[in-house]
């Protein structure tokens, strides 16, 4: 009898990791100064993985400090999203590359007459580690619209920073996510997966979790249904583009249904208009069940939090909406921890009581039947986007390593900058040398 070797999948996500500690970070503000101090004070190593990396002022910071980083020989690694980060100069990505930075594209993907096709199925994780010791996850991308200065449309967002095992659980996935392991046998692990695991930070239980599109393609929406179905209290959840399945509807329903305080926060002031039409056909259907609807009005809601009774909470880069549910690549961290979970309550609080309208359920009327009705259609419409999303194309991504390509551009680019520099430098002193002499 011929038996076929069962293929290797990777274990879930679901055993909780004591001994760590966690700090919330709200807003650019928070988040960006502490990344940046922590790959300053790298040691040995730092993995990144960004969806967006723009060429503003915070691109800028973060290119100083991981070419700090890379000058005094910290292994730096870098992988951003081909979709997510597509403008970067060859000489902002070539000075990088030229340090040893290994720069890393996602799915970088071809334009066809200025356009991208590879629009879907995107690596949209936000993560940090640095010497296999302290880590970042969250919502923030690297650009200058989530600091306040940037204006009205400035995001709202958070991340954590921790410290713990945890840690470790992370850092091997992001190693392996920027490596690759291609035809790599198990034992053939390299040298920084294998270090020490950091020690007991903290009294935080913690699970990292992921979503892909082979082992774990539901991780994260079923962790939330998990939390939400043992829910005997409150659940609240602030989430930018919420468009989730019949089942994770289902939960929050029952819950209401049961008398937990149910609370959603969304985008009022969205930054696609579409997101705000999408998420208020589930008003009808959430509202009667008697969950309450928050919008946050003051501008652009990007976060991705939530929290259960007064011990669980998540934060990650996962909407609750197709793409993060079912196409793209993410990943969250789901905490244990009663201080952290009240910290996180008092600043959702915060915003509810001073920056959001609550959506109030409309009365009666001769409408009345048209909205059960679009209530009706899209909430069955949800109960088959998974299925649909499935019949999607799944080409093969590809992780590409910028190498000396860039580099040299990048050479040469600075070498036609200085020669300009100079030649004005030139002509600059031959128009003030007369001048010069008359004023002597």
């Amino acid at each position: 009898m011929n038996l076929r070797r069962p293929t290797f999948r990777p274990p879930r996500s679901s055993r909780w990791v004591p001994g760590n500690h966690f700090e919330l970070l709200e807003n650019g503000e928070e988040f960006f100064p502490r990344v940046f101090e922590a790959i300053r004070a790298a040691q040995r190593e730092v993995v990144l993985e960004t969806f967006i990396l723009f060429e503003d002022k915070i691109g800028k910071q973060l290119h100083e400090a991981l070419l700090a980083a890379a000058d005094r020989g910290v292994e730096v690694h870098v992988l951003v999203d081909g979709f997510g980060s597509p403008d970067l100069s060859d000489e902002f990505v070539g000075s990088l590359v030229g340090a040893g930075v290994r720069f890393r594209i996602f799915d970088p993907g071809r334009r066809f007459m200025g356009q991208r096709l590879n629009v879907l199925r995107r690596m949209h994780r936000k993560i940090v580690v640095v010497d296999g010791e302290l880590g970042f996850i969250g919502g923030i991308n690297y650009s200058a619209d989530h600091v306040a200065d940037f204006g009205p449309e400035a995001k709202q967002d958070y991340s954590v920073a921790m410290r713990g095992p945890i840690v470790a659980q992370m850092h091997r996935f992001a190693r392996e996510a920027v490596l690759g392991r291609g035809g790599r046998r198990p034992q053939q692990q390299d040298r920084k997966a294998q270090q020490k695991e950091p020690a007991t930070a903290g009294s935080a239980d913690a699970i990292f979790v992921t979503r892909d599109n082979h082992h774990h393609t539901n991780d994260i929406e079923r962790h939330y249904r998990v939390a939400l179905r043992s829910a005997r209290d409150r659940v609240v959840i602030a989430n930018a583009y919420f468009f989730p399945g019949y089942r994770f509807i289902r939960e929050m329903r029952r819950a209401a249904k049961r008398g937990v305080d149910v609370r959603l926060i969304l985008q009022g002031q969205p930054d696609m208009a579409i997101v705000r039409t999408a998420a208020s056909m589930l008003y009808d259907h959430l509202l009667r069940a008697g969950v309450r609807i928050y919008e946050y009005c003051d501008r652009p809601l990007h976060g991705k939090v939530a929290l259960v009774d007064d011990e669980w909470s998540t934060v990650g880069s996962s909407n609750l909406d197709p793409l993060s549910l079912s196409l793209n690549l993410e990943a969250n961290v789901i905490i244990r921890d009663r201080a952290f979970n009240d910290h996180l309550y008092g600043r959702l609080s915060h915003l509810m009581e001073n920056s959001c309208k609550q959506i109030k359920p409309q009365p009666s009327g001769r409408f009345d039947g048209l909205r059960l009705m679009r209530s009706y259609l899209v909430f069955h419409l949800m109960r088959w986007f998974p299925t649909w999303a499935g019949w999607l194309p799944r080409h093969q991504p590809t992780i590409t390593m910028v190498r000396a390509e860039a580099e040299a551009a990048a050479a040469t680019a600075a070498a036609a900058s200085t020669q300009a520099d100079g030649a004005t430098h030139g002509a600059a002193a031959q128009a003030t040398a007369p001048n010069a002499g008359v004023a002597a």
